[in-house]
């Protein structure tokens, strides 16, 4: 499976890495490609320092998750990822920022990650985008719809509390759960509901 992952400036870096974890686990082939402000969020969330450059953000993002990982530009309209031509079987982009997802949703390509996501509406590919920011005004609302219109599921960076989670880590998997089953990536990540759920917790 070949999977696009891009990642822009809204929180949520922590679903972005499990999620690259889970995929390079189900040995899927994945293209990860983050914005300037995507950049920053990584740094600032996961390391917890902002200064850190590109490359050193990426490098640490990208450790141990294998050869089937590759990291592209935002500028980059040579990859795979910019073009219907290519085989790809799923585009996420997680964590989504609302600018992101208002420039998807005009038709405009600023970046690759804005491309790859234009490709998967014309293709009729699988395209899951996953904001976080809350409230919403209208504007954002009827991107949204726009967008789900198009083609794309919108899924939001929301966890349920019901499968009992101890941890932080528990309530990222419940979303990044959600992301695999739409993409359909076998995993084992997370509880499904009536199976093993602490009804008394």
């Amino acid at each position: 499976m070949r999977v696009f992952l891009g990642i822009t400036g809204a929180s949520g870096a922590p679903y972005a890495a499990r999620l690259l974890e889970a995929l390079a686990a189900a040995e899927a082939e994945v293209g990860v490609c983050a914005s300037r402000a995507g950049i920053e969020v990584l740094a600032t969330e996961l390391y917890g320092d902002a200064r850190l450059s590109r490359d050193e953000t990426l490098a640490r993002f990208a450790e141990g998750t294998g050869e089937n990982v590759t990291v592209y530009e935002p500028n980059d309209w040579q990859a795979p990822y910019a073009s219907g031509s290519a085989k790809v079987d799923g585009y996420v982009i997680c964590p989504c920022s609302m600018g992101t997802l208002g420039t998807i949703a005009s038709g405009s390509m600023q970046n690759l990650i804005h491309r790859a996501a234009s490709v998967a509406l014309k293709e009729e590919r699988k395209l899951i985008l996953c904001p976080r920011e809350t409230p919403l005004s209208s504007i954002h609302l009827e991107n949204m719809l726009t967008v789900k219109r198009a083609g794309a599921t919108v899924l939001f960076l929301a966890p349920g509390f019901y499968h009992g989670a101890e941890t932080v880590n528990d309530l990222v998997d419940f979303v990044v759960a959600r992301v695999l089953d739409h993409l359909g990536v076998a995993h084992d990540v997370g509880r499904r509901w009536g199976e093993d759920i602490p009804m008394d917790a």
